[in-house]
């Protein structure tokens, strides 16, 4: 995976910022404990005298170096032991005044060796989610907030009442939710609008992201208007911010792509999208694409290329029911 720099950066300060809080609290309880046990002030003191002198004896020429050393081995057990027994007896366990880490692996320096360490590649896509999904910023959206009752009961024009329609739909999109991976497969969300496809896409991009994926969550306008301006901006650093984001949205784990059919269509988005698709796909990279259009739609739009690698390599929801917001205005909520 290419890292973008500035966002990288952001999750290398998170986790030196990390670093220096738990740096902090560890000077705050061996303050605390010092000042309330000082024989473990100077229990800590002796330790760090003996292991200058380990050090030292280690490299000198005393030939009785060996027995001094094992004298100060013993020592040092007996002192640790002490210790060890001295914060027990205080309920604090033996390990209460020892280095804090948020990640043992890399002592929270974000690398194991030249390598990016899994707790700096988590925070890069936090960091990464968060840059590229706005549709989250103003929003709650959580599967527990899903409300079935504004789903008619009575059967529909298929035969099967919406209601359970959209419970089928519920409960497939949390489970997709909870069991994200490189594995899962591409999603098409279809159906009128205001039936829940927007905040059902929204759940998944939040739980999602909370497992440690990266999750781009955009509207089509938005995100197609990305490839268009990374193409035709006359602004250098526009286009270049521009060229980020559709790598970033090329490269995530998660692409959501909200309402598509809304934007302005013209042979450059068609272009686009089907480079977004596309390249996913051969990526193994999973993508949500939620619209109104019907199948003819699409191929009429956007043409056939698309129109067959949705059908063919996206599993279809369709959603159904009544616009969920004329329902709450008519029940006043």
């Amino acid at each position: 995976m290419a890292y973008n720099a500035k966002i990288l950066s952001k999750a290398r300060e998170t986790i030196a910022r990390r670093h220096e809080e738990n740096l902090a609290e560890q000077t705050r309880r061996t303050e605390r404990v010092y000042a309330r046990l000082p024989r473990l002030k100077a229990i800590d003191s002796e330790l760090r005298s003996q292991m200058a002198g380990l050090c030292a004896l280690a490299v000198s020429q005393d030939a009785r170096a060996p027995e001094k050393i094992d004298a100060l081995r013993e020592a040092n057990l007996r002192l640790q032991s002490e210790r060890a027994a001295i914060l027990e007896r205080e309920g604090l366990g033996a390990a209460y005044l020892d280095d804090i880490y948020s990640c043992p692996l890399c002592r929270d320096t974000g690398y194991l060796g030249a390598e990016l360490c899994e707790c700096l590649k988590r925070e890069y896509k936090s960091e990464l989610t968060r840059e590229l999904s706005g549709l989250l910023r103003d929003g709650g959206e959580t599967f527990a907030d899903f409300r079935a009752d504004y789903y008619s009961a009575e059967p529909d024009s298929s035969g099967v009442p919406p209601r359970e329609i959209m419970k089928f739909v519920y409960n497939y999109c949390r489970e997709y939710a909870a069991n994200f991976s490189s594995a899962s497969p591409s999603l098409l969300f279809r159906g009128g609008p205001g039936l829940g496809k927007t905040f059902l896409s929204a759940c998944i991009a939040r739980e999602v992201a909370s497992n440690g994926f990266s999750v781009a969550y955009e509207s089509a306008p938005r995100a197609l208007g990305e490839f268009e301006a990374q193409r035709f901006s006359r602004d250098e650093a526009e286009r270049d911010a521009a060229s980020v984001k559709v790598r970033d949205y090329l490269e995530c784990d998660l692409m959501i792509l909200d309402d598509l059919g809304t934007e302005m269509t013209t042979s450059f988005t068609v272009s686009a999208l089907y480079q977004l698709v596309n390249t996913r796909l051969i990526e193994s990279r999973q993508t949500i694409i939620s619209t109104n259009l019907s199948d003819e739609e699409i191929v009429r739009r956007y043409g056939p290329q698309t129109a067959s690698r949705l059908a063919g390599e996206y599993e279809l929801l369709s959603f159904a029911g009544s616009d969920i917001r004329r329902i709450k205005k008519e029940r006043g909520l």
